[in-house]
């Protein structure tokens, strides 16, 4: 898959981020392994496009997390190369049968300049 995809457990946990995740994070799966929500959502400085600091509850990964619907914005984030880039995320629940809540994923794609 060549998509950026970001995916956490129902607890929030990232379970897995792909490589060409990695390369826009500015790190790999392996070099950070499994990561709680409360550091995954700081971790990368996310602000929005007038440079605010976002709230944890305004990711998009946060929003499908908690609420269970899909969301979609677009935003900053500083990957841990210390690189500044302008991201479009859009994140949904993934629900099993009977609307069983298996975790979340984020999709997400750096802005062409």
């Amino acid at each position: 898959m060549t998509m950026p995809i970001f995916i956490v457990d129902p607890s929030g946990d990232l379970v897995f981020l792909n490589e060409p995740a990695g390369v826009i994070l500015g790190c790999r799966y392996p070099e950070i392994g499994t990561m709680p929500a409360s550091e995954w959502s700081t971790v990368f400085e996310p602000v929005n496009l007038e440079g605010r600091p976002l709230e944890s509850e305004e990711l998009p990964l946060m929003i499908a997390m908690i609420k269970h619907h899909p969301d979609q914005k677009r935003l900053w984030i500083r990957g841990l190369d210390q690189t500044l880039r302008e991201i479009d995320v859009i994140a949904f629940p993934l629900l099993a049968q009977e609307q069983r809540y298996l975790g979340a994923v984020a999709v997400f794609w750096e802005v062409a300049k």
